[in-house]
């Protein structure tokens, strides 16, 4: 049997570790070997992120003791930046962000210009979202305004910086105090950036916010259409991904915002499931033939309601199919669902369940079904 990948052992271990004590060797800091060792003796055991706080808290035995000092040392040992030059998919490695946390753990309080500075350069080696959060929270308004100077940066990593460091909902950051009224300011500078890396943190930030102010990001993005500062392809697939759960969602000003109407009038001539009665790990083809009474875009969903260990039931949408629709011209749909029994984060139940049909986020079908 083939060996579980670990995400932790993968990013973080003798090599690695190894990788960035030689950096700190070739810059005459200190030696790599006893640093690896003493790292080492302690991270086996250890998850991911213990794993960073690990070589961030070894790391600073083996600085200098004044940060000035140590900040000098990181900025002669790190390696070249990112290439400037691409647009998209260049995250450098994780091995860089124990950097970071050190910055958190030393630089936070009475060092805060050259901490910036300092994060400014290390980003362009591996991302610092999550380490600037702790800069947000307790200095809000001096992180922000370094933020300004950040968001027209030459290296797309420092612009990125922005976007994502402040995002409300950042997956595994710290929570940071911010509004909208706080951000949607920045994206305004952001949006309009020539590289989807930066473009899809913004996106990805709006629809953080969709999660409780849908409407500010509705308008932002109406308001981002008029001034013809993005291109126009760019611009709709941002729209698109940071509109992405409010379709799943159902959302009518979503849905109306891409064109898609709501009150759509559909035919629906047949939805089911085969077979009707399921078997847990087994598939079952989803099917349904629909009919418009005028040309239209349509995204079709169907969301199974299935039940939980309590007896109640929670709705998961799944996606079907985004088509141009014609007028009196039936289409057929057909989607094979695999009900995973075996899912780490989610767990299915026997008993009855019911399948919906969604139509550009109005329901238009249902249909039960069993599940064993």
């Amino acid at each position: 049997m083939a060996e579980k990948f670990s995400l932790k052992d993968d990013l973080f271990n003798a090599d690695t570790v190894g990788r960035l004590g030689q950096h700190f060797e070739d810059a005459g800091v200190f030696k790599a070997a006893p640093f690896v060792a003493d790292v080492m003796a302690d991270m086996p055991s250890l998850e991911l992120k213990a794993r960073i706080n690990l070589i961030a808290d070894v790391l600073a035995r083996y600085l200098p003791g004044d940060f000035d000092a140590a900040a000098d040392a990181i900025q002669s040992a790190l390696p070249p930046p990112l290439d400037p030059t691409l647009r998209d998919d260049d995250f450098g490695h994780f091995i860089y962000a124990p950097l970071g946390v050190y910055v958190e753990n030393h630089g936070l309080h009475g060092h805060l210009d050259r901490s910036f500075d300092l994060l400014e350069e290390i980003t362009q080696r591996f991302s610092m979202e999550f380490s600037i959060r702790a800069f947000l929270n307790h200095h809000q308004a001096a992180t922000l305004e370094r933020m300004q100077d950040w968001i027209t940066h030459d290296h797309y990593h420092v612009r990125r910086l922005v976007s994502e460091g402040t995002r409300p909902r950042l997956p595994w950051g710290q929570n940071v105090g911010l509004t909208p009224a706080d951000t949607l300011p920045l994206l305004d500078s952001l949006y309009a950036d020539p590289t989807r890396f930066v473009t899809r943190s913004v996106a990805n930030h709006l629809n953080d916010i969709t999660k409780f102010d849908p409407d500010a990001v509705i308008a932002r993005l109406s308001a981002w259409q008029k001034t013809g500062k993005q291109a126009g392809k760019e611009l709709d697939w941002m729209r698109r991904h940071a509109l992405r759960g409010l379709i799943k969602a159902g959302h009518s000003g979503a849905m109306m915002h891409l064109g898609y109407r709501p009150d759509i009038a559909v035919d629906v001539s047949q939805f089911s499931i085969t077979p009707n009665t399921v078997v847990r790990g087994e598939t079952a083809e989803i099917s349904v033939t629909l009919t418009t009474r005028q040309d239209a875009p349509m995204i079709v969903d169907y969301i199974v309601d299935f039940v939980k260990s309590n007896g109640k039931t929670a709705p998961k949408v799944f996606k079907m199919k985004v088509l141009e629709a014609k007028a009196d011209k039936s289409v057929t749909l057909r989607k094979i669902h695999r009900f995973k029994d075996d899912a780490t984060t989610f767990t299915l139940h026997p008993g009855a369940h019911h399948l919906h049909l969604q139509v550009n986020g109005r329901i238009v079908a249902d249909a039960p079904f069993h599940l064993t």
